[in-house]
Order: C-alpha cells, then sequence, then structure tokens
C-alpha cells in the first residue's frame, strides 16, 4: 500500500478500512493494522509516501500486480505508464460523484490476435487539463459507491491472478449510480497512442516529472 495521507473525518463516509479513531493516523498504517487484526497472516508493506515519476518503477516493480484507487488524474496516469515500462498488470477503478468505472490493464503483453493490449491512453489519450474535472474533496463521492467498485476491482484483482473468467482488458465497465445502470465498454490498442504506438513519444515517466 502506498499513500501519504492522514486519515481525516471526510474519508470515513467512503473508506471503511479507517474509524473514528484512527484520525490523525496515516492511511497506511491504519488500513495496515486492520487487515492484521482481519487476518494476521496476511503480509503487509505500508509506504508512506506519495508516488512520483523518480519512485514510481522501484515501488510497482517490486510487486506482481498493482491494483489503482488512486483520486486524481495525474497519479492515474503515473501509475498505468509505470506498469507498461515495469511490465506489470494493473486494474484501475475510477469515481465520479455517482459514476465509476473499472478495467484492466496489460499493456505490456499482447492479445490473442497477436496485437498489443490497449494501454489505458488508448482510452483516454490525455487527462482532462487541471481545474475542468473537480477533484474528490471538491465534488463529492457517493459513499457506498467506492464500496461497489472497489468490491468490483477486488474481484478482477482474484480473477486476474486465478485466471478465472473472462477479464477486463480492453473492455470498461461504467456505473451510473443514478439509474443504477451497468454499461461496458470495448476498447483497443491504438496504433497512435503516445505509449506504446507505432510512434511512441513517451520513452520514460520523465513525462510527470
Amino acid at each position: 500500500m502506498i499513500d501519504d495521507d492522514d486519515v481525516t473525518l471526510s474519508n470515513l463516509q467512503r473508506q471503511v478500512i479507517h474509524a473514528t479513531p484512527d484520525l490523525g493516523v496515516p492511511k497506511v498504517d491504519s488500513a495496515a493494522a486492520l487487515i492484521s487484526r482481519l487476518n494476521p497472516h496476511v503480509a503487509v508493506e505500508p509506504h508512506r509516501a506519495r508516488l512520483t515519476a523518480h519512485n514510481a518503477l522501484k515501488l510497482i516493480g517490486s510487486y506482481d500486480f498493482i491494483a489503482d484507487g488512486s483520486d486524481n488524474f495525474a497519479t492515474r496516469y503515473l501509475i498505468s505508464d509505470a506498469c507498461y515500462f515495469a511490465g506489470k498488470p494493473l486494474v484501475t477503478g475510477a469515481l465520479g460523484p455517482f459514476d465509476g468505472t473499472l478495467t484492466t490493464i496489460r499493456a505490456h503483453e499482447r492479445g490473442p490476435d497477436g496485437k498489443p493490449n490497449p494501454t489505458y491512453r488508448c482510452l483516454f489519450p490525455e487527462p482532462p487539463p487541471p481545474g475542468t474535472v473537480p477533484a474528490c474533496a471538491e465534488a463529492g463521492i457517493l459513499g457506498a459507491l467506492a464500496g461497489v467498485i472497489g468490491s468490483m476491482a477486488a474481484l478482477e484483482v482474484i480473477r486476474e491472478i486465478v485466471g478465472f473468467g473472462e477479464g477486463l482488458v480492453g473492455r470498461l465497465i461504467m456505473l451510473d449510480a443514478r439509474a443504477m445502470r451497468f454499461e461496458t465498454l470495448s476498447y483497443a490498442w491504438d496504433p497512435k497512442n503516445a505509449l506504446s504506438g507505432e510512434h511512441p513519444t513517451i520513452k520514460d515517466l520523465l513525462v510527470h516529472v
């Protein structure tokens, strides 16, 4: 787990791994403590730090599978780019105030057709300009929605690890909580994408510095 934040009151309605007595405690420590109480046989490695272009490859390269629940576009793109360079699979979930998305990225591999698997940048080539999309702290998040997408992300990680069912590579699940409607969008490798396209312009993580 990597997070540089401390637990705040506004976290508690959606981040159920923390509780009121944990206010002011580093999130990685609070989360590790709860996991230990649930199952002391689980090994947790907390990293109280912010993921940056300088430490992402070292951190991500130490693990077999990455799950991303970051709350901002800069970190989401950094993680997906780092997973590509490190050759690691990624399950990434994102939330809006009343909607959520989930997909799996295996951009370092090829599909059954021999073509490269899509990157996050094949789906969303660039993050939106700063200030155009309100952050979680500004727009708010429906608490139960975080639980739904989080549980689905955990299920997807398990499915990917054990090879069960059809994965979400090339498929984006979208949940609209206002209509309680699920939709699935298919997407493919874009030969023009800046990361793994035919003429890539992103050669390392320095683009995120």
